[in-house]
């Protein structure tokens, strides 16, 4: 068989097809009573994609486009190949793509916020983008274009909550979920732990340690959605600053003087509000720590202790289960 004589049959076999094909088009069309001729499209779909579209072209009708509404606008952003472009984010960046190989990036040594970005090539004529993710749930997304001189290096952005108003949160204020925070979303534990520390109240007044002219105390413990937090306070009444070398939450046995690593669990705090590093003389400082939910066996202790930096003014004191147990719970509405 020559080629002619298969492409006459496989225009056979087409023409054959064709009209049950067209037939059995009309039949669906028919049933489900949609014509894209007389289906009506929103205004809005009209103004953006022109007097033509309709909702018919896609899908038969089925799906509808997704409108800007629902898009999340980019940030415009100049790369070279010869300077660095830094992007300042209000938090710990814990996620970052690149859209293709012309752009290289890289997070600054000591600063998890910090985003270092350039030109892996000398010039690139199409556009490509670059998303981020931070620590705090906030989604970023920018539109990136090559430039021999970028008019902005170095860029600051914004946190979106930083003063609570719904006008200054924009939409691509997106609340992710990080797996750390379980089904809590990071939004809401800095807006609650923001509350916690505004309203200052000391609700627990036993647990306490003091000593050396510094007192380091348990104000209260509240619990919401899987998440634990704890508001302390450390005060310096002595004229010598109090530099902190660390402050730690453990389980340990009630029985054992001599503590070792192995009848320790560290418990690790997903976020702090306020985590000072020097409480001066004369002053004092609050702290919220949230941490993952947890119960304390009968047999065990929570230790939360503060380190004094080459030091010797350590302080600690104890949590029992019964004050874990007594948590207050937050009520989302009412949080400030």
């Amino acid at each position: 068989m020559n080629f002619k004589t298969i492409i006459l049959s496989l225009a056979a076999v087409i023409g054959m097809a064709s009209p049950a094909f067209a037939k059995n088009k009309a039949v669906k069309n028919t049933d489900n009573s949609v014509s894209s001729d007389t289906e009506q499209v929103a205004e809005h779909d009209i103004n953006v994609y022109g007097s033509g579209y309709t909702d018919g072209d896609k899908f038969e009708g089925l799906t509808r486009k997704v409108g800007f509404d629902r898009m999340i606008p980019p940030h415009a952003l100049e790369v070279a190949f010869n300077k660095t472009t830094h992007v300042i984010f209000p938090s710990e960046i814990v996620y970052v793509d690149l859209g293709d190989e012309n752009l290289v990036a890289g997070m600054a040594d000591g600063a998890k916020n910090v985003l270092r970005v350039k030109s892996a090539v000398k010039s690139f004529k199409s556009e490509t983008n670059l998303t981020v993710i931070t620590d705090d749930g906030c989604f970023f997304t920018f539109n990136v274009k090559f430039a021999k001189e970028p008019l902005l290096l170095n860029i600051e952005m914004t946190d979106f909550i930083h003063d609570g108003e719904a006008v200054n949160r924009p939409n691509n204020a997106q609340e992710i979920y990080l797996e750390r925070l379980g089904q809590e979303s990071p939004m809401l534990v800095k807006l609650i732990m923001k509350s916690i520390y505004k309203q200052n109240k000391r609700e627990i007044k036993h647990i306490g340690s003091k000593r050396f002219g510094v007192q380091f105390i348990l104000k209260s413990i509240h619990t919401n959605n899987g998440l634990l937090y704890f508001h302390t306070e450390l005060k310096n009444t002595s004229n010598i600053a109090f530099d902190i070398d660390y402050i730690s939450f453990k389980i340990v046995d009630k029985k054992v003087v001599k503590r070792t690593a192995m009848q320790e669990q560290v418990l690790e705090p997903l976020r702090a509000q306020n985590y000072v590093t020097v409480v001066s003389g004369k002053k004092s400082e609050r702290t919220v720590f949230a941490l993952e939910k947890f119960t304390i066996p009968d047999d065990k202790q929570l230790v939360i202790e503060v380190a004094e930096k080459e030091g010797g003014r350590n302080q600690s004191f104890v949590v029992e289960n019964g004050d874990i147990v007594r948590a207050n719970v937050i009520d989302e509405l009412s949080i400030q």
